[in-house]
């Protein structure tokens, strides 16, 4: 095991990031990769998961509503990964920022 986990939500990542001093400008273009990799992530769980529809094929869901549904679907995995609701952005950051050079890991209380 790798140690205890630490909470996750929105209010718990961005609290003690808040206290500390500007990412550098590697973290914090690695930080917007992973966002972006999260969106495209939960983008992409949407879309399966609508591809499973039942639904009959009415004018009322044809091409326009599937487009509007598409279009929702983008917007709330972008609010979805900037928030930080599902946490797939920040382990892929954590994961990742040990590769960077001036990265020092945030010290838990073990």
């Amino acid at each position: 095991m790798t140690g205890p986990v630490s909470p996750v939500g929105p209010v718990a990542a961005r609290s003690s990031a808040s206290l500390e001093a500007p990412p550098s400008p590697e973290l914090a273009e690695l930080r917007k990769a992973a966002e972006g990799f999260e969106a495209i992530m939960l983008r992409r769980m949407l879309a399966t998961a609508r591809a499973s529809s039942f639904a009959e094929e009415t004018p009322l869901t044809g091409g326009a509503m599937k487009q509007y549904q598409t279009m929702r679907d983008e917007h709330f995995a972008d609010i979805a990964a900037k928030s930080g609701a599902f946490g797939f952005a920040r382990s892929i950051e954590a994961q990742l920022a040990q590769h960077l050079s001036r990265y020092e890991p945030a010290q838990g209380g073990n």
